[in-house]
């Protein structure tokens, strides 16, 4: 036993010795290594100091929405809509083809001697009651009721629609009523939280949140042509009801208003889209003051610039829009601009697609002047031209003009008397440019001539727009091509 001990108490003394010499002759090498901190019931988790910086920055708590979404509820409206039949636009929203659907409350038909009904949301702008919608919720409504938030219902008048925004501006007679602010779109980053309010499946007043996904998204789903789509895209659960609700940003600001959802099956599944507040601000201008949407024009055919057409037009920009066209006697033909051109900026304003140019130009107004900043073979030019209306002047737009146009979905303007003695005609009124529409569905091509409407000559296009706006039905179109070809068609109204 006294040899075992004796063991002991060697082993004991030399290991101390050991790590003694060990303290003092080779010291331990300075480590990189970093642990990801310690958790302690006193003092919780404790971060090492690589990652202080980054914590200080994350928020204590999530957000709280409780006062924004009070500020909003009670200028958000349920609006019900009654139409003798389903409206085109609607079944244009609803097509089972269509990958975007609108979220319109659900029109069921009834009994053949009742009225098809539906429901969506709309936003109050003033005290004394005008409210924004979206146009596809109100459009060939014989009757629409708009009810508050505190069970006030309301009979609603249309004061204006505009299709190619997809936005309506109703009036109700109301006093001292709660109303939205606007805020500036332009100032929307992708990240930030914002509140979409609405009444989906008449469920009302009902308040979901989420952070935008992106901006300035085109879907195609209002038709193209001078149709303005430059969608807000969030992730905050919407669905059929929602539209014409608000879109807000964390100061109760009004930034959008909702208009579709990204689904196939009609449902939410993940991204909503929304009319940017700026666009609707000057929509509602517009149709508050002439009862019509004045929009400006640069008067060219445009496209994006792709990849494809960098290299197979031998471009030397790699985004902004490419000018495929430019119209005679237009505000673009007056800026400078060519066909192969690239506008790359608007009055100092990027522009990288057709959608940033779209939006830009439909905030303005026939007469407004604007500079435009484009890429021609590598040299950066500008200029400055006079935005025009759809008739291819700076005069107001009556109401029920833009209508025709859009329907027919065709720029026209006024012949040159060089081209009517060409021609050896006495008056004319030439098709300068087609998109989807009635002109293009009946055959007729760009550069045609219509010289008779209903064997009646037309001098002008306000002229023909004028004879148009009271006809329905058919009506024969007769006129001329540039090489001498006449013809005639007939185009249902």
């Amino acid at each position: 036993m006294k040899k075992v001990f004796s063991f002991l108490l060697i082993a004991v003394l030399g290991g101390f010795s050991a790590l003694m010499m060990q303290r003092y002759f080779w010291p331990a090498p300075a480590t990189n290594i970093q642990t990801t901190g310690q958790f302690s019931q006193d003092r919780g988790w404790n971060a090492p100091s690589l990652f202080t910086g980054l914590l200080s920055n994350v928020p204590k708590s999530l957000p709280d929405f409780t006062v924004v979404a009070e500020m909003t509820v009670n200028t958000v409206v349920h609006i019900r809509a009654e139409f003798e039949r389903p409206s085109s636009i609607y079944d244009e929203f609803f097509g089972d083809s269509d990958m975007f659907r609108e979220f319109f409350g659900p029109r069921q038909r009834r009994a053949p001697d009742r009225r098809v009904q539906g429901s969506g949301s709309g936003v109050i702008l003033s005290s004394d009651g005008y409210v924004i919608t979206n146009n596809h919720v109100v459009q060939d409504a014989v009757q629409i009721e708009v009810s508050l938030n505190d069970n006030r219902v309301y009979e609603a008048t249309v004061v204006g629609l505009d299709p190619t925004t997809d936005l309506a501006l109703l009036k109700i007679d109301g006093e001292d009523l709660p109303f939205a602010v606007f805020g500036d779109s332009d100032e929307v980053k992708v990240g930030e939280w914002v509140l979409a309010v609405g009444n989906p499946f008449n469920l009302t007043s009902t308040v979901t949140a989420g952070i935008v996904s992106a901006t300035g998204r085109n879907i195609n789903i209002l038709g193209g042509g001078t149709a303005i789509e430059s969608f807000i895209q969030t992730d905050a659960a919407v669905n059929r009801g929602n539209s014409g609700g608000a879109l807000v940003n964390t100061n109760g600001e009004l930034i959008g208003i909702n208009a579709a959802i990204a689904s196939t099956t009609g449902s939410f599944a993940g991204y909503s889209f929304a009319i940017p507040a700026n666009i609707a601000k000057k929509v509602t201008m517009d149709l508050m003051e002439h009862g019509e949407v004045q929009r400006g024009f640069l008067g060219i055919n445009i496209d994006d610039v792709t990849p494809v057409r960098v290299r197979e037009q031998g471009l030397k920009v790699n985004r902004g829009v490419f000018v495929a066209g430019v119209n005679e006697k237009s505000a673009g033909e007056k800026a400078g601009l060519k066909q192969g051109d690239v506008i790359t900026a608007i009055d100092g304003r990027t522009i990288n697609t057709t959608s940033d140019l779209l939006e830009t130009i439909g905030r303005k107004r026939p007469g407004d002047e604007v500079n435009v900043t484009w890429n021609r073979d590598g040299r950066t030019m500008e200029g400055k031209t006079v935005l025009r209306n759809i008739h291819g002047d700076t005069s107001i737009v009556q109401r029920g003009e833009r209508d025709v146009i859009e329907a027919l979905g065709a720029t026209l303007e006024d012949v040159e008397a060089r081209d009517l003695r060409r021609l050896r005609i006495e008056n004319g009124v030439r098709v300068a440019s087609l998109n989807r529409g009635k002109l293009a569905d009946a055959g007729i091509r760009e550069g045609f001539i219509i010289t008779h409407l209903d064997r009646k000559p037309v001098n002008s296009a306000r002229e023909l727009v004028a004879e148009l706006s009271g006809k329905s039905g058919g009506v024969l179109i007769g006129g001329v091509y540039p090489n001498g070809t006449r013809a005639y068609y007939g185009v249902g109204l």
